[in-house]
């Protein structure tokens, strides 16, 4: 008869996506499946509770229950930032020491809002301790696959892969806030059929971004009217007020002439988006709006942008006509 395996009783869980990280607490939290899971279990802030007071914690015998749950937060971080000094170093020789001797009943879990170097002597000994587990959550540089997956795996309902990639485009790697607008989109559809980018251009508050993109594509194609009805539409949603579109478009000439300035000075479309640390999806779309653009084009724009920018603040021009007479010079 084969022995079974030891469990695993001190966990390791680092890296700078909340949303994956939390979800992975959640299901460590759902096998404290006695009815006095609550009592079996503690939290800690790492920076102020020492190493002694967690072990104690984590070895004390659990109640009426197999388990004890102690979840830390960031004491790796601060026991082995610079600085920790002699304190740090003796706090880490202890958990080094007891870590691979815990009982049985302990689950011991540190939790850091960073990603750890492979060189940490904790993330190490997880690594090789046999009671030991460690897992880094790195935030995805681009979540259009990340939200193609969600729907299908945590909703089972499709969404078409422009959908997805409009609303990475305007939450950029925030998973959370991804996961909140696709239970509304998966409510909205109800299962009847999959997800589209007219539903998330419908649903989601933050896809003004997205509609700026199609508002530049219609100027550098020198359509005006199209432009404007865009326009327009974005100034009779609630909470866009004309100041804010015009940032908006500021923002968008802005990263425009910078994503020209990369390609005339040799730069390649695919690195581009790691090179101006921009969302892949973006740096796309950029690189395909910047070919309908001369650098020194884009340059007059930029200018034009900032001084009508005076002109609005200082009372000299309304917002709105400053935002119809700015689309119709653009699109000409």
């Amino acid at each position: 008869m084969m022995a079974s395996k030891a469990p695993k009783t001190f966990y390791i869980l680092h890296g700078d996506d909340d949303f994956s990280l939390e979800q992975e607490v959640r299901n460590l939290r759902s096998k404290m499946d006695d009815d006095n899971g609550g009592l079996n279990t503690s939290e800690f802030e790492g920076a102020s509770s020492s190493a002694a007071e967690i072990l104690n914690a984590v070895c004390s015998y659990p109640f009426l229950s197999d388990k004890r749950l102690v979840i830390v937060k960031g004491m790796i971080a601060w026991i082995t930032r610079k600085g920790a000094g002699e304190t740090g170093k003796k706090a880490v020789e202890q958990l080094v020491s007891a870590l691979p001797t815990l009982p049985e009943w302990a689950r011991l879990v540190f939790i850091e809002r960073q990603t750890l170097t492979d060189s940490n002597k904790l993330v190490k000994l997880a690594r090789e301790a046999e009671n030991g587990y460690e897992k880094a959550f790195a935030a995805p540089s681009d979540s259009t696959g990340w939200i193609l997956r969600r729907a299908k795996d945590a909703y089972a309902v499709e969404i078409q892969p422009p959908a997805a990639a409009a609303l990475a485009s305007v939450i950029g790697n925030d998973l959370r806030r991804a996961d909140n607008e696709l239970i509304k989109l998966v409510s909205y559809v109800d299962g009847t059929r999959a997800i589209t980018e007219e539903d998330v251009s419908l649903l989601t508050p933050y896809v003004a971004e997205a509609e700026i993109f199609k508002m530049v594509d219609a100027l550098a194609e020198g359509r005006a009217g199209s432009a404007l009805q865009m326009l327009h539409r974005l100034l009779m949603e609630k909470d866009n007020d004309p100041f804010k579109i015009y940032g908006m478009i500021v923002r968008q000439f802005r990263l425009l002439l910078t994503a020209k300035e990369f390609l005339v000075n040799g730069g390649f479309p695919n690195q581009m988006g790691e090179a101006l640390k921009m969302n892949p999806y973006v740096a796309k779309k950029m690189a395909q709006q910047a070919r309908a653009f001369s650098l020194p084009q884009l340059e007059q724009v930029y200018r034009a942008l900032l001084d009508n920018d005076i002109r609005m603040k200082t009372g000299r021009i309304e917002p709105r006509l400053a935002l119809d007479l700015l689309v119709a010079w653009l699109a000409r």
